[in-house]
């Protein structure tokens, strides 16, 4: 075995002495899954010349993938190749290959039915819980394992709506592994657990992503099934105000915008969720965060958001702090261009049932992000003693479910369309 680049800790040894054919490994964020199955793609491969086949949830997280590939190659000093660029079957999924003197590959790819279907050798279903359509996709990819090939699969859970969780918990013959946070630091992995407990501010979010519960979804607005399924490659992820370059100015925009602003002053931020509606979808364009930002500063740069992308229509929340800025954003686009909205019970409803409804419809686009995917799910739906319907989520580090807010607003906006005669002053 090669000289890996770091030293490995005590599970990620098991795992590599384990010579299973099938082996699943339910195991903590950031615990050191994918330098630890990337390294033993590279044993093997450097030892066999076979291929294997490491897929992703999206093209980020492959090329991050190949990266620790390459990593472990130049450890053993072998003239590999780069890594190498190009398009799966000549569609626009893009494929990365290193490629090894004894002919032997490893290829990365972003996960979905038709990637699984394309090859014969050895495969690696990285984060397989996060995975588009994971059960399509397992039936696309078992065969091509069948002729005595390798199959390794490690995610964190994501609730219990995907083949991860059946795998993980099923009787199978899967040789299974499983390291929580507890089991990683005493293995020596240097992570202060009281210290991310109080960070992560949220009960839900720690059994899942470092206890490695895999929790009943039945409270869940919208599930992480349903998320996932919207999640789109090649979309922006949210960028802070801080960092805004001005670039989203420069993008084509073919479809009517929509804009949603929920606002948020000190304890939770503004979000400014950017839609664009191409046919009957909508896509997201950006998702905009200011984090204790002054009003004065907001108001500037919402009013600048709107001229220069036209906005079709914008709804705002004028609910408590908010009161202020919506008003003045309202008098000077106009009340049909930009319409305050109070978060009454009744509203909330609307909001999150049209939200709901567009999810299952499968008419919107979002980015692949975990933060927008742990926002989105935090929205539970509560019935009173009084028989009121209620949509709240913990405040977490992350918000107070604004996300989904924003989002829902820019959904609100597009129900009127575009008024022709509206012109932006």
């Amino acid at each position: 075995m090669v000289a890996p680049a770091v030293n490995l800790y005590d599970f990620q040894k098991k795992w590599l002495a384990d010579k299973s054919r099938f082996k699943l490994g339910t195991i903590t964020r950031q615990g050191g899954k994918s330098f630890m199955v990337s390294l033993e793609a590279v044993d093997d491969v450097v030892e066999t010349g076979d291929l294997w086949v490491l897929l992703s949830a999206g093209e980020r997280q492959s090329k991050e993938l190949i990266e620790k590939v390459k990593t472990h190659t130049e450890a053993y000093q072998i003239a590999a190749s780069d890594i190498e660029e190009d398009f799966f079957h000549d569609t626009q999924t893009k494929q990365l290959t290193i490629r090894y003197p004894n002919g032997g590959r490893i290829i990365g790819l972003p996960a979905n039915p038709d990637t699984a279907r394309g090859f014969t050798g050895n495969v690696i279903l990285d984060e397989f819980a996060f995975h588009k359509d994971s059960d399509k996709i397992w039936k696309a990819l078992f065969p091509t394992i069948s002729r005595g090939f390798k199959l390794r699969v490690v995610s964190t859970p994501q609730g219990k709506k995907n083949k991860f969780y059946t795998l993980a918990t099923g009787k199978n013959n899967f040789s299974k592994h499983f390291v929580d946070i507890y089991r990683a630091v005493k293995d020596g992995v240097p992570f202060d657990i009281d210290e991310l407990k109080e960070g992560i501010d949220d009960d839900e979010a720690w059994e899942q992503e470092y206890l490695l519960k895999f929790l009943d979804e039945a409270t869940a607005f919208l599930t992480y099934e349903l998320i996932s399924s919207c999640e789109t490659e090649g979309l922006a992820e949210e960028i802070n105000f801080e960092d805004f370059d001005g670039s989203l100015f420069n993008t084509p925009i073919v479809g009517a915008i929509y804009i949603g602003i929920d606002i948020g002053r000190k304890k939770d931020r503004t979000v400014i969720y950017i839609l664009e509606q191409i046919g009957d979808v909508f896509v997201t364009r950006a998702i905009i965060i200011l984090n204790k930002t002054k009003f004065s500063t907001q108001r500037e740069f919402i009013w600048e958001v709107i001229l220069r992308l036209k906005a079709a229509r914008v709804c705002i929340d004028e609910t408590g702090i908010g009161a202020q800025l919506a008003e003045e954003t309202a008098d000077r686009f106009g009340i049909y261009r930009v319409e305050p909205v109070t978060f009454t019970s009744t509203v909330k409803n609307d909001l999150a049932t049209r939200t709901l409804r567009v999810f299952q419809d499968r008419l919107i686009r979002i980015p692949i992000s975990q933060v927008l995917r742990n926002d989105l799910h935090s929205i539970k739906k509560t019935t009173t003693a009084a028989g009121n319907i209620r949509f709240d989520a913990e405040r977490t580090k992350d918000g107070h479910a604004d996300r989904f807010w924003g989002l829902s607003l820019a959904l609100m906006a597009s129900e009127k369309g575009v008024e022709p005669q509206c012109i932006l002053i």
